[in-house]
């Protein structure tokens, strides 16, 4: 009699034969690390978490200032329609790495630590109730690419806190340029109209409190391009929750 135990202990056999001859790489070093996904120590102490103090809406990270709820220049300007925003990491080259990694190279094996980290960043916003809703890919672009890397956050950090993961609530209706190397007012335009809520998720939308879930944060463009059918179509509230933002405005070109 073959026992539930057994596929198990041939799967851990198989994947120690895979690793003697396949051994998991650092997906920023490539150097040898313990299992699939883990970061070298140099890895590591290249990521830079951010932390409070930050902004109360766009999340932007200040120096200590002493101020429990603090709002940044470009927010006093212009408010945005994303309530409030949180980012687990500054977007520098160790992070880029492994954003690139994820939706360029397929290396998902670090997705669940990714969504640890956005979860612990988001605390304040991922309310008991609220729906984990991915910034979409236009259809195009996903098939080339096989998967949406958002998505995949998402879900795993729907799964880690015990929310609903609501992928089909957003869609892009309209294909767009890459963000890559366009200023803010570029940006928005780039992206003005590209969202839409579908019909058969209206309802689905009305009263909700939805986080949009995406990779990279540079000027807030694509997330303000989402809340808006949201909003449109009768959400409660907007948040957004991402992997990296961009601090620095030199690196929104790499």
């Amino acid at each position: 009699m073959v026992t539930g135990k057994a596929p198990n202990a041939f799967r851990k056999a198989g994947r120690a034969v895979l690793d003697t001859i396949l051994p998991p790489l650092c997906p920023v070093t490539k150097e040898i690390v313990d299992a699939p996904g883990a970061l070298s120590s140099s890895a590591w102490t290249g990521l830079e978490f951010i932390a409070a103090p930050v902004c109360l809406h766009c999340g932007y990270p200040f120096e200590f200032t002493g101020l429990k709820e603090q709002v940044c220049g470009a927010c006093e300007v212009r408010r945005p329609r994303v309530r409030h925003s949180r980012s687990a990491l500054v977007y520098n080259a160790v992070s880029r790495a492994l954003v690139l990694g994820l939706k360029s190279g397929g290396h998902t094996d670090g997705v669940a630590r990714m969504a640890a980290w956005m979860a612990q960043a988001g605390s304040s916003i991922l309310s008991h109730g609220a729906c984990i809703v991915p910034v979409p890919l236009h259809w195009r672009r996903r098939a080339r690419r096989r998967f949406n890397q958002s998505a995949l956050l998402g879900r795993a950090l729907a799964q880690r806190r015990g929310l609903r993961f609501c992928p089909h609530m957003l869609v892009r209706q309209r294909a767009t340029p890459s963000q890559g190397g366009l200023g803010a007012r570029a940006r928005h335009s780039n992206v003005a109209g590209a969202f839409q809520v579908p019909r058969r998720c209206r309802e689905q939308v009305r009263g909700a409190h939805v986080v949009l879930v995406d990779d990279v944060r540079t000027t807030g463009a694509t997330l303000d391009a989402c809340a808006r059918p949201l909003l449109a179509a009768g959400a409660a509230a907007v948040d957004a929750l991402t992997l990296c933002r961009v601090v620095k405005p030199a690196d929104a070109a790499k």
